[in-house]
């Protein structure tokens, strides 16, 4: 995977978080995607917070985006992305 990639935090519930990550050029097959999700959460897992979600989201435009995650994970990304309540940060997870 030599994409690069974004990544942002909304709030899950009062005790988990969601992080969304954005895959910024290319498009990832169904494989790799359940991949880059894994490292994410291997990388919040070291971290501490073992309650957190993570979605992937591909696509140029709100069109073509895709998002990939539990449905409801998904519903509050795609809520935050919609009202532009995400920051996002630059992700490396070598």
């Amino acid at each position: 995977m030599t994409s690069e990639y974004l990544y942002g935090k909304v709030q899950g519930s009062a005790r988990s978080a969601i992080y969304i990550v954005r895959v910024v050029d290319g498009i990832l097959d169904p494989g790799e995607i359940g991949a880059l999700a894994d490292r994410m959460r291997e990388r919040i897992e070291a971290r501490g917070e073992f309650n957190a979600d993570v979605v992937v989201v591909q696509g140029d435009s709100k069109e073509t985006l895709a998002l990939f995650g539990i449905p409801y994970s998904v519903a509050r990304a795609r809520a935050a992305m919609f009202n532009a309540a995400v920051s996002w940060m630059p992700l490396e997870l070598d």
